[in-house]
């Protein structure tokens, strides 16, 4: 048990920083940014995270994916995240399938925009706004007629290219009607004024057009519903202003089937708003995403949700994934648009999930077995943060009022 000095003077040899590091067992990093919101603890070494999605100094993006099973705390942090935003003016825009924002939506002043049989809201999946492209660009209806294709792929099902030939000209025709075309020019009244909702056509009046030829008549029938009886209030003019800075969208009243329909509409919708000023700061928050880019969907749409992720940054936006069912995101084209989307995130955040979704999860993430185990076992409010080269476990942490303003439906409830 002796260091004897000649042993010790020919064993001796320098050691380089990265076998030295090895010998510190909880080194962790750390997420300091200046302008960050608060949130939470990291659990290795209690240090503070504030984290600033916008710093695009920092990040490629400010886009985000959550992901957990239910009661993990997933809607919580996303919750959180919306209120403390709220509280430095940034616009932020939510579509909410599960009514789970309503009382944070009354608790912050925003608007509740809501679509179903018992709502007087409106909006009509046929409206071309001036916002819809930018200043200097050219090519309104061009468009709208591509998102509208996305739309009636879910409506009449998956169709091949004839059948999108014949819906477009269709729909170029119930514009014409409309005395709306190719031409820009054609959406302007006395060539100052940009036409609004009750210039534009309905969806009856493109109801009425699927009729008048033999070729269309089936797609004519699957939409009844949507003109004539349970879904009638999708063939309505739009009549609400949407000039907040927060506007929760909820189509809880859909229903399963029919949730696909509003969760389009609105985020067509919110991304209109999202490209009105480059210079703001703004997000859209999408609920439940793998119904508009999983099975039940469709390549068009599930393009579209894609094209947000990858674009927004341009328009100074962030968008946010969340989501329970990993699987189902996964589900269509063999997972490459859900892979998509959380390669175009920057920040990835994992609350407890079940062993079959963390396999999902770990083909398409870089994630190790010792973030396997932790994911797996990680309590209510704990979760693992990918920021960047950054792997943080965080425990999220909350004001008292920040909670009573979340949590004011829950107590209700009891």
């Amino acid at each position: 048990m002796i260091n004897h000095p000649d042993v010790k003077n020919a064993t001796k040899h320098n050691i380089l920083t990265s076998g030295l590091v090895s010998t510190y067992p909880f080194i962790s990093s750390s997420i300091f940014d200046k302008n960050g919101i608060y949130i939470g603890k990291n659990s290795y070494n209690n240090s503070l995270i504030f984290l600033d999605r916008y710093d695009t100094s920092k990040y490629k993006n400010a886009n985000m994916c959550v992901f957990g099973t239910s009661g993990a705390g997933k809607s919580f942090y996303t919750k959180l995240n919306i209120l403390r935003y709220r509280m430095l003016g940034i616009s932020q825009y939510i579509i909410d399938p599960e009514r789970e924002y309503t009382n944070l939506c009354n608790e912050l002043d925003g608007t509740l925009l809501k679509l179903g049989p018992n709502s007087n809201s409106y909006i009509n999946i046929f409206d071309i706004r001036k916002e819809s492209i930018e200043s200097g660009e050219k090519g309104y209806l061009a468009s709208k007629i591509i998102k509208l294709i996305g739309f009636f792929n879910l409506v009449f099902g998956e169709m091949n290219e004839e059948e999108k030939a014949l819906i477009e000209s269709k729909l170029i025709n119930t514009y014409k009607k409309k005395g709306i075309n190719f031409n820009d020019n054609s959406l302007y009244k006395n060539k100052k004024i940009f036409k609004n909702s009750k210039d534009m056509p309905l969806l009856e009046d493109f109801y009425k057009e699927l009729g008048e030829d033999k070729l269309t008549q089936k797609f004519k029938i699957k939409l009844i519903p949507f003109v004539e009886g349970s879904l009638n209030f999708f063939n309505k003019y739009t009549n609400v202003k949407l000039n907040n800075k927060l506007i929760i969208a909820d189509v809880y009243e859909l229903g399963e089937e029919n949730l696909k329909y509003g969760m389009f509409i609105c985020m067509e919708l919110f991304w209109d708003k999202i490209k009105e000023k480059r210079e703001e700061k703004k997000a859209i928050y999408l609920d439940e995403i793998w119904r508009l880019i999983g099975i039940t969907s469709n390549k068009t749409v599930a393009s579209f949700v894609y094209k947000i992720f990858k674009t927004i940054r341009k328009y100074g936006g962030s968008a946010v994934a969340v989501t329970q069912d990993i699987s189902d995101l996964f589900s269509l084209d063999e997972g490459n648009f859900g892979k998509s989307i959380l390669n175009n995130s920057s920040i990835k955040t994992f609350f407890a999930l079940e062993e079959e979704n963390i396999k999902i999860l770990k083909k398409y993430t870089n994630i190790s077995e010792k973030e396997e185990i932790d994911i797996k076992s990680l309590k209510r409010g704990e979760c693992l943060i990918f920021v960047g080269e950054n792997h943080i476990l965080a425990e999220i942490k909350s004001f008292p009022f920040e909670e009573r303003i979340i949590n004011e439906k829950r107590r209700k409830q009891l």
